[in-house]
């Protein structure tokens, strides 16, 4: 089984939070400049669009659940690194994208819709054109 990145980094944050983690070990020291946040539109470049996630198809909903459980997937592919060769997507470091596989009712293979997370929090894409194209999905609607 495959653990996206995000959720190791949110596992990592929850246990920091409930041992005391940094934040103890400095509770004298004058505290650092958080960052900034970041917004979702940061993340978009030109050939990427956005879907509401209530527009997705419900197949979509199900890869969203799966991934945020952290498995198990339906396909061994399901988990692995997306390597952006297309260019579609902001251009990052190699291991920063995972891709899945959004079920196709009638296909007889893996069909042509993934998600393809990012590291962030809630950095999810969604393809129905085998990367031709992406939209980011907006979980706030």
């Amino acid at each position: 089984m495959r653990i996206p990145p995000r959720i190791l980094g949110a596992t990592a944050l929850a246990a920091a939070l409930l041992v005391g983690g940094p934040a103890a070990a400095t509770a004298g020291a004058t505290p650092a400049a958080s960052p900034a946040p970041v917004s979702q539109s940061s993340y978009a470049v030109t050939a990427v669009g956005d879907i509401c996630y209530s527009a997705l198809p419900a197949q979509a909903h199900d890869t969203l659940d799966l991934i945020e459980a952290g498995g198990p997937y339906p396909y061994p592919q399901d988990g692995t690194v997306f390597q952006n060769r297309e260019g579609e997507l902001p251009r990052q470091g190699s291991g920063y994208y995972h891709e899945y596989t959004v079920v196709t009712p009638g296909s007889d293979d893996r069909g042509a819709r993934r998600i393809v997370t990012g590291e962030k929090s809630q950095e999810d894409y969604y393809t129905a054109d085998h990367y031709a194209s992406f939209a980011l999905v907006d979980h706030g609607c």
